[in-house]
């Protein structure tokens, strides 16, 4: 579930990120990164409402259990 945007806006951005003119792919990928940084750190939460431990949520996101604990672990 994508809850601050919606699932046409995310493909409508995807796409922008590889268009010919380099301003609009690079505004394109800021607000891409931005959003999916949100959507990321809701997925994180409901994972850990839901029981999963810092090092499954970890292994989902290729990182360290510590990266990923000290990015999220005050929420």
């Amino acid at each position: 579930m994508v809850d601050t945007m919606d699932v046409g806006t995310l493909r409508t951005l995807a796409g922008d990120a590889g268009h010919d003119d380099p301003i609009v792919a690079l505004r394109a990928i800021v607000k891409l990164q931005r959003e999916l940084d949100r959507i990321e750190a809701t997925a994180v939460r409901r994972a850990r409402n839901a029981g999963a431990s810092w090092q499954l949520i970890a292994l989902c996101l290729e990182v360290s259990r510590q990266a990923v604990h000290k990015k999220y672990g005050k929420a």
